[in-house]
């Protein structure tokens, strides 16, 4: 009897941090708005800029971060190895660098708070008073 009390925990617990909110956040200053396309632009190098004209410097969360994989599949419509292989191609014909990689969620949220002109996302349920969120997916 305990072992399906296990087995059932330890499977709601996977489907629940599988199916994780991903917030994109940037410096509590930041007046810009953005939809998924202008994320999307952004994460892939092809735009440097807010919509409202000002700089963005995207970061990414290392691959090992659960987060980066709901980023990747909900928000930019890839799998993280096809970012990966996108990326490396982009590096390798000189076209592209991709965004600086932090560790975790917390170092997200302190690169972003020191830097208005970062955008970054976390694990939604992290997000603090320190950053701002422009979406959550």
């Amino acid at each position: 009897m305990n072992w399906l009390k296990v087995m059932t925990l330890t499977t709601a617990m996977t489907v629940t941090s599988a199916m994780a909110e991903v917030a994109v956040i940037v410096h509590p200053s930041n007046a810009a708005t953005v939809d998924q396309a202008e994320i999307t632009r952004l994460f892939t190098g092809r735009g440097t800029t807010f919509n409202n004209g000002s700089k963005a410097t995207p970061l990414n969360l290392a691959e090992s971060a659960p987060a980066r994989g709901e980023f990747d599949s909900k928000v930019l419509s890839k799998s993280s190895s096809q970012m990966k292989a996108y990326w490396s191609k982009l590096v390798f014909t000189g076209k592209g660098t991709p965004p600086k990689e932090l560790t975790s969620d917390a170092e997200m949220k302190a690169a972003v708070a020191a830097d208005a002109a970062a955008i970054g996302y976390i694990d939604a349920a992290a997000v603090d008073g320190t950053v701002k969120v422009l979406a959550k997916f």
